[in-house]
């Protein structure tokens, strides 16, 4: 049984707005049911309507890989849903509605607002209510069919109930989710605006309506006959958006291709026939209204993109054939002033009800998340669901799990290595501290186990530039960074480890940074850890666990063929990094020797026959009964050689070890896959 809320949140109106009409749909497979409550009051913090249900306002925050209900509701419902809406608007005047589906967010949430797209409806998130709902206290503007405000109009309607929210909570962030037109509102309301805190997230914004490539199109649409009115909604809905899209939107990831392909069959049939439906909510004299108030959003918005402060999250498509969406991607960053672009290259113009778009985890990834007046990469952190787990490690990037095979080792208190985890304590604070393989490929197997066996996000420290944006393009897509930020990473700063370690988290830390990450020929293994130790006093502060750990394998699966000297001495390519660096933090500028060398570049490396990933976590160190004796600088520096020289053993021993693994190559692990059709992690290594 499917359930949906269709309600004025109360929390969202004046005092003096009378009590709003809570509109409950029960939808058992074609047949609604509906009825009709009003909220009638709160108790200890809960709203209770008069039938005695209740919406809590807020929970704890999601734990590890929790179900974020993303997939389970599909385009079908989004038509179901947009029709049973329609038939309660009421007065036929704009309002607000809140998804029950969304569920209880989190402690100290902010509010999200959508603005929809030429449909109207509000249900154009309606993929993503149950994972926003986790995090937001999610609200859709619904506009009628038979509505006829114009722009500005709409614009007032919504800034009442921003500077209502925002005089009840002058600390808190608005979140503006606008679709196509609702991208026009969302912008305008900024440009009225500039000192309220307003997050935008805008999927292929309608600012260029003027370049449409429908422009030819529209004004057949006064001439076509009332009786083939109905032809109208199908041929906008083949120009909005991707069908195929549309339909993988509600098919699981991880079917066989048989199964994939028969799930993609059955609902592709299925959306196509209901595409006559769209005749009820996109009739022929509505879509003129809405093309002329597009057309005049648009004007409106262009004139005014200069005096937008709000921070800007712009979504584009690569297959949009209603609106130049790419370019217009590209105009919209050079003109507003804090602006980053992410890229779908093989998405339409409806790209919020499209497969493979999942918003709450963009919004993780670009660290967008705030709950306050500042992002704070501790406390406003979200932890990685099952879904994205799944699409980022078993789905995305398996083929680097496969074609190296990892292992990896620990060691137990009693000196024993053992293949898994089982070493690594139970209870933080942890801090992992190991080597940086070329290019951090060494990251994601590290990633994945954790989160198999031990069920633990590891919170990396990575670089400050990874955060900083820079030489992003339009044509940005989501990247490695961004999915190292969804999993955990941030900044590396004694401030954050601080706060990690008093939270006892798992603190995954590079002595050697992106100067190991990006050695140069003859380095491989080689450790380029600063003189001073940076980390062994914190951790003494805290009762830290230090888990040393090394690993092994890249030169198994890549060639070095040119390094930066190799690089620095072609002028063209000298020039390219050095203005990539141009703006990038130095962290190490003041000290002497390699370490300081930290520019960033991109090594060009030939591929091998894929060898095998080796990793070996060692003892763990305890610091507890160490704060007065790290006091004394010799006991510090003794306590931080050791740790370096029990990562340089561990390298030592993989090394000579991994010459007796009879599975070193992929051919032999392919072979006896193939053979026992065993997992990956099952397959023989030699023995510790």
């Amino acid at each position: 049984m499917a359930t949906v809320t269709a309600a004025v949140a109360a929390s969202l109106f004046s005092p003096t707005t009378p009590p709003p009409t809570l509109l409950r749909v029960r939808s058992r497979r074609g047949t609604p049911q509906v009825r009709s409550t009003r909220i009638s009051g709160s108790v200890n913090g809960v709203k209770v309507v008069e039938d005695g249900s209740q919406i809590s306002s807020e929970t704890q925050d999601p734990p590890v890989l929790y179900d974020d209900g993303f997939g389970k509701i599909g385009v079908m419902d989004y038509i179901d849903r947009s029709k049973e809406i329609e038939r309660f608007s009421g007065d036929g005047s704009p309002r607000w509605f809140c998804p029950l589906e969304c569920g209880r967010p989190i402690k100290g949430a902010p509010l999200l607002l959508f603005l929809p797209g030429l449909d109207g409806s509000g249900m154009g998130l309606i993929l993503h209510h149950i994972s926003l709902g986790k995090f937001f206290e999610v609200r859709c503007l619904h506009i009628p069919i038979t509505n006829r405000t114009p722009f500005l109009g709409l614009v007032r309607f919504v800034e009442k109930t921003l500077r209502y929210q925002h005089a009840r909570f002058p600390n808190k962030p608005v979140y503006l989710v606008g679709d196509s037109l609702g991208g026009c509102l969302a912008l305008s309301i900024a440009a009225r605006n500039p000192a309220m805190d307003l997050v935008l997230i805008l999927a292929n914004p309608a600012t260029s309506f003027g370049k449409s490539q429908l422009q030819p199109f529209f004004p057949i649409l006064n001439v076509i006959p009332n009786n083939l009115d109905v032809t109208v909604p199908y041929m906008l809905s083949f120009v909005m958006g991707e069908p195929l899209k549309l339909a993988m939107a509600s098919i699981s990831n991880g079917l066989s291709p048989t199964d994939t392909l028969s799930q993609l069959s059955e609902t592709l049939t299925s959306l196509l026939l209901r595409l006559s439906d769209l005749t009820d909510l996109l009739p022929k004299e509505s879509i003129n209204w809405k093309i002329n108030l597009v057309r005049a959003a648009a004007l409106y918005t262009n004139s005014r993109l200069h005096a937008v402060n709000a921070q800007v999250m712009l979504l584009t498509s690569g297959k949009d054939n209603m609106l130049p969406s790419k370019e217009e991607g590209a105009r919209l960053k050079a003109s507003l002033k804090n602006c980053r672009v992410r890229h779908f290259k093989d998405n339409g113009h409806t790209l919020l009800l499209e497969d493979g778009i999942n918003l709450m985890t963009i919004v993780k990834a670009m660290n967008l998340y705030r709950r306050s007046k500042q992002h704070n990469f501790i406390t406003d952190y979200a932890a990685p669901s099952l879904n994205e787990f799944k699409k980022v490690f078993e789905y995305e990037n398996k083929l680097l799990s496969q074609a190296t095979g990892p292992v990896i080792f620990s060691t137990l208190s009693n000196g024993d290595i053992v293949r898994n985890l089982s070493g690594i304590p139970d209870e933080g604070p942890i801090l992992l501290v190991g080597y940086h393989m070329l290019m951090g490929l060494e990251l994601q197997p590290l990633y994945e186990r954790f989160f198999r066996e031990k069920n633990v996000c590891i919170r990396g420290m990575a670089h400050p530039s990874l955060f900083q944006g820079l030489n992003e393009t339009s044509d940005q897509e989501l990247s490695f960074p961004d999915f190292l930020k969804l999993f955990g990473s941030l900044p590396v700063s004694p401030r954050h480890m601080y706060k990690l370690f008093s939270q006892k988290a798992v603190v995954l830390l590079y002595p050697g940074g992106a100067r190991e990450a990006l050695h140069r020929k003859g380095e491989e293994y080689k450790l380029f850890w600063p003189d001073s130790p940076e980390f062994v006093r914190m951790a003494a502060q805290f009762d830290v666990k230090i888990v040393p750990f090394g690993v092994v394998g890249e030169d198994d699966i890549g060639q070095l063929v040119l390094d930066y000297n190799d690089q620095s001495n072609i002028p063209i390519i000298k020039d390219l990094i050095k203005n990539l660096n141009k703006n990038v933090t130095s962290l190490r500028s003041d000290m002497t020797g390699a370490i300081s060398e930290q520019d960033f570049h991109l090594p060009i490396i030939l591929p091998r026959i894929p060898g095998r990933f080796y990793y070996l976590f060692g003892k763990s160190i305890e610091t507890k009964g160490m704060k007065k004796m790290l006091k004394d600088r010799n006991n510090v520096n003794t306590l931080y050689m050791k740790i370096k020289s029990e990562v340089e053993n561990s390298i030592s021993y993989l090394k000579k070890k991994r010459e007796e693994d009879p599975y070193r190559s992929i051919l032999d692990r392919s072979i006896f896959q193939a053979s026992t059709g065993s997992e990956l992690a099952d397959i023989p290594t030699f023995e510790p």
